[in-house]
């Protein structure tokens, strides 16, 4: 079990480092002058490639803590209700990943219509997420 654990923790973090850096991205995006072609195409490819190798390290974080949690029973059983918090932010995570994927999109399209500072507020919440994610699971509040 702690193998499976350790592998969840480094791929947890991974995607997480993926999340804190691509709405910086977005942040440079949305500042690009319409006439900077070059500096926009550069800052979209940057984004596709985070994009898709923080979706690459979400999958076997999200198969790991699968694991943990079913196969081995962490978190099962009574008075649990810290795991039903967790996983409300996994989901919540997960939520805010498909809108990176949705934002890239909208930026590749030429359809963006926030700005930079809206990305600015936009790049905190995993931060949020991740301090109560571990919080709930180092604690165990309640």
């Amino acid at each position: 079990m702690l193998w499976v654990k350790s592998f969840h923790i480094v791929f947890v973090a991974s995607w997480f480092a993926g999340l804190f850096y691509l709405p910086r991205i977005f942040v440079n995006l949305a500042m690009v002058p319409p006439d900077s072609v070059a500096e926009r195409e550069r800052l979209l490819l940057m984004a596709r490639k985070l994009m898709r190798f923080t979706t690459l390290l979400a999958v076997p974080a999200v198969v790991l803590g699968l694991w943990l949690w079913l196969g081995y029973g962490i978190g099962l059983g009574a008075d649990q209700r810290w795991m039903h918090a967790k996983l409300a932010l996994v989901l919540l995570t997960l939520a805010y990943h498909h809108a990176c994927g949705v934002i890239l999109r909208r930026f590749q399209q030429g359809m963006n219509q926030r700005g930079h500072v809206w990305y600015r507020w936009f790049n905190e919440a995993p931060v949020i997420m991740l301090v109560a994610v571990v919080v709930l699971v180092v604690v165990k509040p309640f």
